[in-house]
């Protein structure tokens, strides 16, 4: 039983003020794997007093100090690369060779985007050419509350700090409850990199503990939060009485059109994003529409790609989907497949309870519904687990009108040899990502959402410009 009850506070780890100890469970095997210490508001108040204490002292620190020490973070992230792809294996449940190839390998590629998105951005300019006495100053927003989840850790953390730390923001991280382990692997690697004391610091809580003190704390100046829609909606509320500024990446419910002349792989390359991390990820495909010419094909591809879908032990090698982070989550999911069947779609794949041969385990079978319309529970709900609904369409507007009648507008996706119709769909469609025929978002470019999907992109010199002010300065003098 792994034991880790301290905070990082001003740099060193310090106890918490008050014990309230909380069991991690593996979701593998529903047994716990570590103990945690949930902070209070002593603890919140002693993290963010480090912060603001050290505020001038980074904001101060010349740009390219603060990206040397970034680019010493990447060194010592890789040598910690097994230790936090056996945590995130342990605590959420991502098979281990997936933890150590994505889970791992995101924050390393983030880490890179920014350093080379910094080293090519001017932080002070003028104006224009013509007004050389005006000045743009882009400086840090302040102390900034970074909340970030469980299903893609090192992903958002690396975002959220990467950023920060760049623009000169101090900060004070709440990791998810459910996956501190990395969290505090991290921060010990933010230590051992040499950032200043109280520019990172760390306490674990809960969202309605740690999370509500951050988020409405006098001296926290922003608050970057990734999570459910629900939770970020909280969030903006207790944020506004202090008028902080407030990122926000919440849930999606992302659209996959498939035209009759996608390639051949379309439907079994959506299947298998849709099922990727176990289906726990806000911009997963989650509605197949299919244009009515292949949609019978298509049904039957998807069967057979899902069914062919391994669901095993995280920490196991293979190519297997793992469990689902708790069991707060498996409940919700069996009662989502549920009511798919209930409200008439069809069943073609998976089902509810456990995948055959398991009998403990937050396991979930990979799971797919024909026949679905758009006003469907399943269609309307975020349901972060291995579930696909497919809904057929006849013409492009139709396909338009389907996909754009969600509250959400994160990621949307389009399969189609015709480039003109490709193109028009990227400037229908209402997301703030739009990935087209399997081709992914280059690096460096902007993640984030429109409509209940949040605010603000993360990534590249777009995630750095949203922890920066923008100062506007006259009769600036010649040097």
């Amino acid at each position: 039983m792994i034991e880790k009850r301290d905070f990082y506070i001003n740099g060193q780890w310090v106890a918490p003020a008050e014990p309230n100890d909380y069991a991690v469970i593996d979701p593998s095997s529903e047994e716990p794997c570590a103990v945690i210490s949930l902070g209070g508001q002593a603890d919140t108040d002693a993290a963010v007093a480090a912060a603001k204490a050290a505020l001038p002292g980074w904001m101060a620190t010349p740009v390219a100090e603060r990206i040397a020490l970034v680019e010493k973070l990447m060194d010592i992230y890789q040598s910690h690369a097994e230790d936090l792809a056996e945590a995130m294996s342990s605590e959420m449940g991502a098979p281990i060779d997936m933890a150590r190839s994505q889970q791992v390998g995101a924050g390393s590629y983030h880490l890179a985007n920014f350093v080379k998105a910094a080293k090519a951005f001017d932080f002070e300019r003028p104006l224009r050419a013509d007004t050389p006495n005006d000045r743009i100053i882009y400086e840090a927003v302040g102390v900034a509350a970074l909340i970030t989840p469980w299903n893609w850790p090192m992903n958002q953390i690396t975002l959220k700090v990467g950023a920060a730390a760049i623009a000169g923001c101090t900060m004070v991280l709440k990791p998810s409850e459910q996956s501190p382990l990395d969290a505090m692997i991290f921060a010990q690697m933010m230590h051992d990199a040499g950032f200043p004391p109280g520019v990172f610091n760390l306490v674990n809580g809960d969202g309605a503990g740690v999370g509500s003190q951050l988020s409405g704390h006098p001296d926290v100046d922003m608050v970057s939060f990734t999570g459910s829609t629900r939770a970020g909606t909280a969030i903006s509320r207790n944020a506004a009485d202090t008028l902080k500024k407030v990122h926000l990446e919440l849930g999606g419910k992302g659209a996959n059109v498939i035209f009759a002349d996608a390639d051949d792989k379309a439907v079994k390359r959506g299947v298998l994003h849709m099922m990727n991390n176990t289906g726990q990820s806000c911009n997963a495909p989650s509605r197949m529409l299919v244009q009515r010419d292949i949609y019978d094909q298509a049904v039957d591809t998807a069967a057979e790609v899902a069914r062919a879908v391994t669901v095993g032990n995280a920490h196991d090698e293979g190519r297997h989907i793992g469990p689902v982070v708790n069991e707060t989550q498996w409940n919700k999911i069996q009662d989502l497949i549920q009511k798919g069947i209930d409200e008439g779609a069809r069943l073609v794949a998976g089902g509810t309870g456990r995948p055959e041969g398991f009998n403990k385990g937050y396991y979930v079978k990979p799971t797919v519904f024909a026949d679905v319309n758009n006003q469907m529970t399943i269609a309307r709900e975020e349901i972060f687990g291995p579930v696909l609904s497919m809904i057929p369409f006849d013409t492009e507007e139709e396909a338009i009108e389907i996909a754009n009648d969600t509250p959400y507008g994160l990621t949307n996706y389009v399969q189609t040899q015709d480039g003109a119709r490709a193109n028009r769909m990227a400037r229908a469609l209402r997301s703030g990502m739009v990935e087209m025929n399997g081709k992914p978002r280059s690096a460096g470019a902007p993640f984030g959402g429109m409509k209940q999907s949040g605010n603000g992109r993360e990534g590249g010199i777009f995630g750095i410009e949203d922890f920066l002010e923008i100062k506007a300065v006259g009769g600036w003098a010649a040097e």
